[in-house]
């Protein structure tokens, strides 16, 4: 069973519980996204795969999730990163930000980059497919109203 931190609104690990519980019991928590830049300055998108049970077939930063219990959060995003595209690379850390989802549940939404300028081709039981896209390309397919994460929408809206 996996188990996060829950932390105040000062970002502080205040406890412990488990997946279920927290969104059971809506309570602030720790969440990374890892943005694999290519040369040209594309950023890689991932399909979630369909069997997915939150946003299925939506698109969302290149790797991300949950801080497990314990973990840092440069820990999770290299975590994150290799279990959705297969990359062990460095990362860096960007920014973070509040992210208040629906009024109803506060997230730390911890952002790193990285550059990687190969084919992406992971595919696994979480992830359709990976592509590269410009940033006004991203932009183009939110105003067209194609299905995306709301944390990539607010990490779009807010920093690019």
């Amino acid at each position: 069973m996996e188990y996060l931190d829950v932390v105040n609104d000062n970002d502080e690990i205040v406890g412990e519980v488990s997946r279920k519980e927290l969104y059971k019991k809506l309570l602030s928590h720790r969440i990374v996204h890892v943005l694999v830049f290519n040369k040209k300055d594309e950023l890689a998108l991932q399909m979630r795969s369909d069997k997915m049970s939150y946003c299925p077939s939506y698109w969302t930063t290149s790797a991300g999730g949950h801080v497990q219990k314990g973990e840092s959060y440069s820990q999770a995003a290299k975590r994150e990163l290799m279990e959705e595209c297969g990359i062990d690379a460095e990362i860096e850390f960007m920014f973070k930000d509040k992210y208040i989802h629906k009024d109803s549940i506060t997230k730390f939404l911890s952002i790193f980059k990285t550059l990687y300028d190969r084919p992406l081709s992971m595919k696994n039981e979480e992830v359709e497919k990976l592509e590269f896209f410009s940033i006004s390309e991203i932009k183009d397919m939110i105003t067209r109203g194609e299905k995306m994460h709301p944390e990539l929408t607010f990490i779009i809206d807010n920093h690019f």
